[in-house]
């Protein structure tokens, strides 16, 4: 399975940008756990992190034409703003996961709001990096069917 592993906003400052929320698992522990996980899961991971909400939409619509069979998304601050994600992730139907290391329910009431999540198959939260495993193996389990 062909999975893309898709972050948005200061994901690339994991293990600086509030450890206390995010914890200290830099960005690339966190790829090396996924890339394990997605070895004995045997799963083709791909992964891309953006600041910019357009290379996101991008990335999300190259997924389609690339036959991408999963996407794991943390579209990060995104999350609670962006419909040009939701409307990507729809056009391009690909079985998507949202993740999130924190729980935004527990949070600020602007994080309660995910405008991505209608267009998920599932959501996870609140696990810190083992929430990317938990998401991969889901979309694993539901393509074997």
């Amino acid at each position: 399975m062909r999975i893309l592993i898709l972050n948005g906003p200061n994901m690339n400052l994991l293990g600086l940008r509030q450890p206390e929320i995010y914890g200290r698992t830099s960005y690339d522990e966190l790829l090396e756990l996924i890339r394990l996980k997605a070895a004995e899961l045997g799963a083709e991971v791909s992964f891309f992190q953006s600041n910019h909400e357009g290379a996101l939409v991008d990335a999300i619509q190259q997924a389609y034409f690339d036959g991408v069979e999963g996407i794991i998304l943390n579209p990060a601050a995104y999350t609670h703003t962006s419909v040009a994600l939701l409307d990507a992730l729809r056009a391009v139907n690909i079985p998507t996961v949202e993740v999130h290391l924190s729980d935004p329910d527990s949070r600020e009431p602007f994080r309660q709001i995910s405008y991505i999540r209608p267009a998920c198959v599932a959501t996870v939260k609140g696990k810190g990096p083992t929430g990317y495993l938990e998401a991969l193996e889901l979309l694993c389990r539901q393509a074997k069917g």
